[in-house]
């Protein structure tokens, strides 16, 4: 097979993601403000479990188009590997976390960073936290976006192969999925907290199950949501609902009313709120809506693909390196914060000093790389099954 063009929005969007990530786990800078979360109901996290299905679909579904000659083990290995790189990924990063905050309370006395963050538990409960952590039962904050994502992964092969033959069916039992999980609170159990993840795998699968087909219909050189006008107004519309609803108080409160009264009346809670773990409705048709509309606009590629936005291109390709060092420059900076609180300078400064950090870290293992051959020297191109899934 030769060389194709390689889409420069998956790489671009998804290192911009990953910029916004880190700001907002960075709670406290004026940066915040920027960030997609205050356009709309979703924010960084959903749009980037769709890239992370669109990149998934593109790397691994090759894999099995001779399954039934060649077996699916091919196939099934390397997305079962990379779904074990992100379980021990997580658990470093846990760990890490974990020893940020206890040396910033051991050295500088801000012991109020030991119950911030699902802390609490590791300090006070040492026994069941330290059983619940690679068990994924206990998942600290800022750090429990990778268990959901390495459980999507696991799953993905038999997605793959069922959506490779009939798309809609798979879509459909996903939205299904969905839908039953909202409606009977299905969760898999933390431990030792109440509750459940704070990603329920079961609702977030939806969003990342469309991105897996999506990715799939690309590598056949085709779109699984096609480009019509109707739809493109539709979608466009329901943005500027959205970005009414949030910035003008009027409107935002009649809607907020209308969403209650529908409470009252029996729909179901994740049809009318916007709790984050449950992805409701409203959520996520704004992350679906603002992924279509931008991948509707040829004005996105060219301007995507021009050498300005290599930088975020370049934390796209290196995605799961970026996301484990914002994760811990972003945890890091929390303590920084705490320990300078009320220097208005350091939260100015030290998030601008991050994305640089972040970017610097994107250009080493990309230049590692490419030296090894990994990687194609030219920008733009590459095999499409080799496209790198979170910075494989």
């Amino acid at each position: 097979m030769g060389k194709r063009p390689r889409d420069p929005r998956i790489d671009f969007f998804r290192g911009l993601l990953l910029v916004m990530i880190f700001v907002d786990h960075v709670p406290g800078n004026w940066y915040e403000g920027l960030t997609l979360r205050n356009w709309g109901f979703s924010d960084a996290a959903e749009s980037f479990f769709a890239m992370s299905g669109i990149a998934a679909g593109l790397a691994y579904s090759g894999r099995f188009l001779n399954w039934p000659e060649q077996g699916l083990w091919q196939g099934i290995a390397p997305v079962w590997k990379r779904a074990w790189v992100l379980y021990l990924t997580h658990i470093f990063l846990t760990v890490a976390g974990i020893a940020i905050f206890a040396f910033a309370a051991e050295a500088f006395g801000l012991d109020d960073l030991l119950t911030k963050n699902n802390l609490r538990q590791v300090f006070e409960n040492t026994q069941q936290a330290l059983l619940g952590i690679p068990l994924l039962g206990h998942q600290i904050g800022y750090v429990n976006i990778l268990p959901a994502y390495s459980v999507l992964l696991f799953v993905a092969p038999l997605v793959i192969v069922v959506g490779m033959r009939h798309p809609m069916p798979v879509l459909g039992a996903s939205v299904l999925l969905w839908f039953v999980t909202g409606l009977i609170r299905l969760q898999i159990p933390a431990y030792p907290n109440p509750g459940g993840w704070f990603f329920n795998p079961f609702s977030w699968q939806l969003i990342f199950t469309i991105g897996l087909l999506t990715g799939m219909a690309l590598r056949d050189g085709r779109r699984f949501v096609p480009v019509t006008r109707p739809l493109f107004a539709l979608a466009l519309g329901w943005l500027l609902v959205v970005l009414a609803w949030r910035l003008v108080p009027e409107f935002g409160k009649m809607m907020n009313q209308t969403m209650a009264r529908l409470g009252d009346l029996g729909f179901p809670f994740h049809i009318t709120s916007h709790q984050k773990t449950w992805l409701p409705m409203l959520r996520l048709l704004h992350a679906l809506a603002l992924i279509y509309v931008i991948s509707c606009l040829p004005v996105v590629t060219r301007l995507t693909g021009m050498a300005w936005a290599e930088p975020l291109r370049v934390m796209g390709r290196q995605g799961l390196l970026v996301f484990s060092a914002g994760t811990l420059l972003a945890l890091a900076g929390q303590a920084v914060f705490a320990f300078f609180e009320g220097v208005t300078m350091v939260p100015w400064l030290y998030i601008p000093a991050g994305i640089l950090a972040l970017w610097f870290i994107a250009w080493l293992g990309d230049w590692k790389r490419r030296s090894a051959g990994a990687l194609p020297v030219s920008r733009g191109v590459a095999q499409s099954g080799a496209l790198p899934v979170a910075g494989e």
